[in-house]
């Protein structure tokens, strides 16, 4: 499958009005795929593995939300969310540090400088890949790191067949403060995860 035949067309999206209609069961399972593909990490770090269904309903929602429809509009959030819809080789990834309380994230994303290159996955009996981090702009400072970042794991075919056969994936970080592994992922979400690889 060629990687444009992944990514979301204008005419795949729905009118503001074809959406209002169809909102309540496009959330509903928005949600169930969000739940299904998020990896938590330990307390305060969590991972949306994202997909075409997730993308399209968060362009729909900026649609809806800011009322966009003329094409130029469109197109903008189209170019935007396309970026992470995974390619067929890759998985794509949004990152976030939650830290309920302010003074704590303050102090935590001053000691996480770099975690964002940190996070890692692996295939069993394949070698470890680290997160390509931010590609469209960089998210850290010299004083702290950012609260959201943009991630794409780059699997090889060895990894994509090894994956297909069964084969489990551990996901995790080694950033020295935040060390912290997932051995194995529960079974739904390993089967969604395969969806994304052609």
């Amino acid at each position: 499958m060629e990687i444009t035949m992944r990514k979301i067309k204008r005419e795949e999206l729905l009118t503001l009005e074809g959406y209002y209609k169809a909102r309540p069961e496009m959330r509903a399972r928005a949600i169930a795929e969000r739940k299904k593909r998020t990896v938590i990490l330990g307390e305060h770090l969590n991972m949306i593995f994202e997909n075409k269904y997730l993308m399209q309903y968060q362009i729909q929602e900026m649609l809806r939300v800011e009322k966009i429809f003329e094409d130029e509009g469109i197109q903008d959030e189209l170019d935007t969310y396309n970026d992470l819809v995974p390619d067929g080789d890759n998985f794509k990834v949004t990152m976030k540090l939650e830290y309920i309380n302010e003074a704590d994230r303050k102090i935590a994303l001053a000691k996480l400088i770099g975690v964002e290159h940190r996070v890692f996955i692996e295939v069993e009996g394949q070698a470890r890949v680290y997160a390509i981090a931010n590609e469209d702009l960089d998210r850290t400072t010299a004083d702290k790191t950012s609260s959201v970042h943009f991630l794409r794991f780059q699997l090889t075919e060895d990894m994509k067949k090894s994956l297909k056969a069964g084969a489990q994936m551990k996901v995790g970080c080694d950033h020295a403060e935040y060390p912290f592994h997932i051995e194995c992922l529960p079974e739904e979400t390993l089967a969604s995860l395969l969806e994304d690889l052609s």
